[in-house]
């Protein structure tokens, strides 16, 4: 079944097309992420598709069954409301129906009549789930003050009450649901991204979502769209496949472009030699010449970032940080935190919202001072500060004067320099974009010149917080290549796994109460190793629990002296048993194997294969071992 089937559809803003004569099908079960640069028309297209803007022209059809439920970057509430009155924004017909069943219960005169189809309503509709799984939804996205007025929430709980709103909405309707999201992962912390992927994989949605997250987008999506050009194209698989089809194609059509580029100097030359009066018969050949001219003038920008900058010299000594301690009141954020940093560290931050870690950033730039203890930064330090504020504008000015105010050039390794709109055009910003001015920027392009700016003051001690936030996919390709070069010190706060993974040695993790881990990996190996120790902390609470049962059970048999009769294992089980004293070594070995290759310099592709077969063999093993642990009581 077709949820919505567009067709030719074309939306511009002024001279400058978003995208042009599009055509697509979402059916039911899709789940597609779209990806485009920003000021391509990603939002613009999700709004057309909830009905909240129109197209310039073509054709768009949704089918009467389907509902469309739209999560936005933005957005709106009834500001002097509640929490749980804007969750509950309109008559949902679950609570409704629980209201009325509760309505007739409390009636001492019950209609046997009216209280069986209030019943009958409530099967329905699956309203007993009702309660249970907005208890989930709330909790896991860390919602419990729900008398709060909206206009008291920070941007990231607004963030988290809009998603709640949205997934209880869609939990409970009944229809046919097309899921749009704009970046459901921003303000969310890793945990949250991580229950978002596995409630989005196990409702039956059918999805089309705009996200940076990368691991997000593997776990949830199976199709990609992306705009590019004003065109839109359709690849099947995941990121990586993605980008060695896209990369396919680019090279595709650059032969397609030279072979018209040869054809129009031809024809152009043919052109000239014709008469103003042209015969009819000639005009075909004419039409044609427009096209290959329109062929042969296109442009690919697919710009990859290889850039080696001229770093200021970074000394011997760094920062050092010595017996830190950190409070506001009763909130702990640093307990004695040691720590020496090293020419070239790169280093990741993670741990829950508010635990501390922007707090660290500050104390460490020596922004904030600390209650105690000293932080010693080298004399040839320079910070570079990427930080939620966002891009600081004291006066309106067009983008290139900003960039020219910090520097007219930004020097190479290898000699020589870029100028400033140069250095722009690297960072996907084309000379025609360059005059515009701050305040026409969006959000996510004020994110980006924002980066610049930092880039561009050339620091050797490069402080990222959260920077993936509002960033297109292919600006962190961009930003990505460049840190993968960077020899300076690194420090990035990130909910972006993939990004962690690709650029982080070792990470900081605030797990609260002024306790900050140093774990030696990144954040795959980080998980691994978590849900390892919670494997252990689980199979020792059950072998507490089964000691505590037997112990019962044993005062129990001496009190009534009768004989317990042990169970036998089937023929089956003693085989599964058998099997699984084989299984368990096997995969612990393995498992060892693996870690032992991890630990070597091996490259990043091969990491991520086997970070995956890791986690796959940590799943197994529990499984595994607890099944071993309940036949074993029998044998």
């Amino acid at each position: 079944m077709h949820y919505v089937s567009a067709e030719g559809l074309t939306k511009s803003y002024g001279v400058k097309p978003l995208f042009e004569n599009i055509t697509f099908h979402i059916s039911e079960g899709d789940k597609i992420a779209l990806v485009a640069r920003n000021g391509s028309g990603k939002s613009t297209l999700l709004k057309i598709l909830a009905g909240k803007d129109v197209p310039d022209s073509g054709k768009l059809w949704v089918h009467k069954d389907v509902t469309v439920a739209l999560f936005e970057q933005e957005p709106k509430f009834e500001e002097h409301l509640s929490v749980l009155d804007n969750i509950f924004h309109y008559k949902h017909p679950v609570a409704e129906a629980l209201r009325e069943y509760e309505g007739i219960m409390e009636q001492a005169d019950k209609d046997p009549v009216k209280l069986g189809e209030a019943l009958a309503k409530l099967d329905e509709l699956g309203a007993w789930d009702f309660e249970a799984k907005v208890k989930q939804i709330l909790g896991k996205l860390n919602i419990h003050n729900l008398d709060q007025r909206v206009d008291t929430l920070s941007g990231g709980q607004r963030k988290r009450v809009a998603l709640a709103q949205t997934l209880i909405d869609i939990g409970f309707e009944h229809k046919h649901v097309l899921l749009i999201m704009d970046e459901p992962t921003n303000h969310l912390d890793v945990a949250m991204v991580e229950w978002l992927e596995h409630y989005l994989n196990q409702e039956k949605v059918t999805l089309l979502m705009v996200t940076h997250d990368r691991y997000f987008l593997d776990a949830v999506c199976d199709v990609i769209w992306e705009i590019d050009g004003s065109e839109m194209f359709t690849y099947k698989g995941d990121y990586e496949t993605y980008l060695e089809k896209k990369a396919a194609r680019i090279e595709n059509m650059q032969a397609n472009i030279d072979k018209a580029k040869n054809t129009y100097r031809k024809e152009l030359e043919w052109m000239r030699k014709q008469p103003k009066a042209r015969s009819t018969k000639a005009q075909s050949r004419i039409d044609s010449f427009y096209e290959v001219e329109k062929q042969a003038k296109k442009r690919i920008e697919d710009n990859q970032l290889e850039l080696e900058m001229k770093m200021n010299r970074l000394g011997g000594k760094v920062v050092e940080m010595k017996k830190v301690y950190k409070s506001y009141g009763d909130k702990v954020i640093m307990k004695g935190f040691d720590y020496t940093f090293k020419k070239g560290e790169r280093t990741g931050i993670i741990g829950k919202n508010g635990a501390g870690k922007s707090t660290f950033l500050q104390i460490l730039q020596q922004q904030e001072l600390q209650d105690s203890g000293k932080v010693n930064i080298g004399d040839t330090v320079v910070f570079g500060n990427f930080s939620q504020q966002g891009l600081e504008i004291k006066e309106d000015m067009r983008v290139i004067e900003y960039v020219k105010n910090i520097a007219e050039s930004f020097p190479l390794a290898k000699g020589g320099t870029l100028s400033a709109a140069q250095f722009l055009e690297l960072f996907l910003f084309p000379p025609e974009q360059q005059h515009t001015y701050l305040s026409k920027l969006s959000g996510g392009e004020k994110k980006r010149l924002q980066l610049l700016t930092v880039l561009f003051r050339n620091p050797n001690f490069l402080i990222l917080d959260e920077p993936t936030n509002d960033l297109d996919l292919p600006t962190l390709a961009v930003l990505e290549n460049f840190l993968d070069n960077y020899q300076g010190c690194l420090l990035i706060v990130s909910h972006d796994r993939y990004f962690m993974d690709r650029l982080v040695d070792h990470m900081f993790v605030f797990e609260g109460d002024g306790l900050i881990r140093d774990f030696p990996g990144n954040y795959t190996q980080y998980r691994i190793w978590q849900k390892e120790q919670e494997r252990k902390e689980a199979e020792e609470r059950k072998l507490q629990a089964v000691d505590t049962e037997q112990l019962s059970a044993t005062v129990l048999e001496a009190a009534t002296q009768k004989p317990k009769e042990k169970k036998k294992l089937s023929y089956k089980e003693q085989r599964e048993f058998e099997q699984l004293e084989k299984d368990i070594p096997a995969l612990e070995k393995e498992k060892s194997e693996l870690a032992e290759r991890m630990s070597s310099n091996i490259p990043y592709e091969e990491l991520e294969q086997i970070n995956k077969r890791m986690i796959e063999i940590t799943n197994a093993l529990e499984e595994k071992e607890m099944r071993w642990l309940e036949l074993s009581e029998w044998v």
